[in-house]
């Protein structure tokens, strides 16, 4: 996909350093998706130092979850392995990113290391002894934190926006990137100038998450949040709801996507509003797409208003596209589909569309050039993408936000960890109050201001609670 290039920007970077910290965090209440709950995860921190070709200095930052769960579900290498894999994929992709040693835009240098990365994570997984290879996905989640940092650094080191950095000035066209049909055009030329205001924040409902007061016992925290679906509505405002199905259990979906729906629209028509949307996702666990065809049809004919607030679904069945080529026509013509797990490059984005699938979910753990590129193709082929997270915390969360109020997602953005890892965001909630917290189910993003990606991060940093090893 990279061509080859001569043109010299006073703007590219090189990397001097990249340093990283990795911290445990415990989740509030466990989240369930798929078949899996996740009760904890590795949190990942980087920092990115680099200078420009006018000798400028600057850092800049980036943070994920290396959430084996979601990027790697494996029934054959434990949890614990995985999630070792991960953190070591990430230090020695750092060391490759170290090593770069050129002058670049950020999208190049991720681009000319991605094979490396490919490499790594073989490497990794053969010298851990490992059943089963890590998936591209995986390693993808791994290089995510650095690629932010490398963006966030480029729009400090350069006293700009990072996302005024997109346009002539900072880069080549994309028909580089992208190929004929794209000669003279920009990722400028798809994105927002400035932050939207606000932007829709969907709130997730677990596979073990609670819908009403009734259902709330001793056994639920108490510090003050939430417990429930209709507690959060009341205090967040959420009305755009992501809701986690079984995908092997017809009547509970059914019954969840109605029961969601009931105290979804109930709680924010006494709250004025008289419409609500939704968003639903079997993890890949339907052996068929027919399952939710028949799941749609079905909630179709029991409740038309709780069809018509889903927005689309998410890819039922097997991240493993060539394996499992399902046909997705008759569901997509039913409801669109987006892919998710499956997106991880262009390859997978163009058989995805040959299988019907009309939509692709983008994330920031998969990469920030990645996405940015993604935003151009798709909206040239005309498909809408949506922008949803990894219950993102910490400066993760800032940045998918951030992302998602640049570009024009499907209704709005995920956001999740307020639910699930509240505490992994404390220092960043006194800084960015209206985007950790949901206020009448919105997320406003005036604190986003500055270089880089708009952190503010000499206000965070000294907020952070770190250890001896830490920055």
């Amino acid at each position: 996909m990279l061509q080859s290039h001569s043109q010299v920007f006073q703007s590219d970077i090189r990397v001097l350093e990249i340093e990283s910290h990795f911290t445990k965090e415990r989740a509030r209440t466990p989240l369930k998706f798929g078949g899996v709950v996740m009760a904890e995860a590795l949190l990942l921190r980087c920092r990115a130092k680099v200078e420009n070709r006018r000798g400028n200095v600057a850092d800049g930052w980036g943070a994920i979850f290396l959430a084996d769960f979601w990027a790697w579900p494996s029934s054959i290498v434990e949890h614990e392995t995985r999630e070792e894999a991960m953190r070591r994929v990430s230090i020695e992709y750092a060391k490759t990113v170290e090593g770069f040693n050129r002058y670049a835009h950020p999208i190049d240098i991720f681009l000319e290391t991605e094979d490396e990365l490919k490499n790594i994570a073989k490497r990794v997984s053969q010298q851990m002894g490992l059943q089963e290879e890590m998936p591209f996905l995986a390693a993808l989640v791994c290089a995510s934190a650095i690629d932010a940092a490398l963006h966030d650094a480029f729009g400090n080191c350069n006293g700009i926006d990072s996302y005024h950095g997109y346009g002539k000035e900072c880069m080549r066209d994309l028909r580089s990137y992208l190929g004929d049909g794209f000669d003279g055009k920009y990722i400028s030329d798809y994105i927002r100038p400035s932050y939207a205001p606000q932007i829709p924040v969907f709130h997730l409902v677990g596979g073990l998450d609670k819908l009403t007061r009734a259902e709330v016992d001793e056994s639920d925290p108490k510090d003050g949040l939430p417990n429930c679906l209709e507690e959060w509505i009341e205090v967040d405002g959420v009305h755009c709801l992501k809701v986690k199905l079984r995908g092997n259990d017809l009547e509970w979906d059914l019954q969840r996507l109605l029961d969601v729906y009931k105290v979804g629209i109930e709680c924010n028509r006494r709250r004025g509003k008289e419409r609500i949307f939704t968003t639903a996702d079997t993890n890949e666990m339907c052996e068929t797409p027919e399952y939710m065809v028949e799941l749609l049809l079905k909630l179709k004919e029991v409740n038309e208003e709780a069809f018509n607030s889903l927005l689309y679904i998410e890819q039922p069945t097997h991240r493993d596209l060539r394996s499992h080529p399902f046909d997705m026509r008759k569901l997509s013509s039913i409801k669109p589909v987006f892919m998710d797990e499956s997106l991880t490059d262009f390859e997978m984005y163009e058989l995805g569309k040959q299988l019907g699938v009309n939509g692709i979910a983008l994330k920031t753990c998969k990469g920030h050039s990645m996405c940015m590129l993604m935003v151009a193709k798709a909206t040239e082929d005309g498909i809408p993408y949506a922008v949803q997270d990894l219950t993102n915390p910490s400066i993760a969360l800032l940045h998918s936000v951030g992302m998602a109020a640049r570009i024009y997602p499907v209704m709005g953005v995920e956001a999740n960890s307020r639910q699930f890892f509240p505490l992994a965001s404390e220092a960043e909630r006194k800084v960015h109050p209206d985007i950790v917290e949901r206020r009448d189910g919105f997320l406003k993003t005036h604190t986003l201001v500055g270089t880089g990606l708009g952190y503010q991060i000499e206000r965070i940093k000294p907020l952070w609670k770190l250890d001896e090893d830490g920055f």
